[in-house]
C-alpha cells in the first residue's frame, strides 16, 4: 500500500469478505489490523485477491 487509495481497496476487500470486520491499517507501516470471525487465511485471501500481497500473523 503506498497511497489512500490503496487504503480504501483493501478497507473494502476486508469488509466484502466480512461485513461485520473491524480494520485499522497503518499506511507508513504497510499493515492493517484486523479483527474478524473469519480465518486469518480468509481475510488474506481477500487482501490478495483486490491486488496487494498479504500475509498474517495472529496477536
Amino acid at each position: 500500500m503506498t497511497c489512500g487509495h490503496c487504503v480504501s481497496t483493501v478497507e473494502k476487500a476486508i469488509k466484502a469478505a466480512d461485513p461485520e470486520a473491524s480494520a485499522t491499517i497503518d499506511l507508513s507501516a504497510r499493515t492493517a489490523r484486523v479483527q474478524s470471525k473469519l480465518e486469518p487465511a480468509a481475510i488474506s485471501a481477500a487482501i490478495e485477491k483486490a491486488g496487494y500481497p498479504s500475509s498474517f500473523k495472529q496477536i
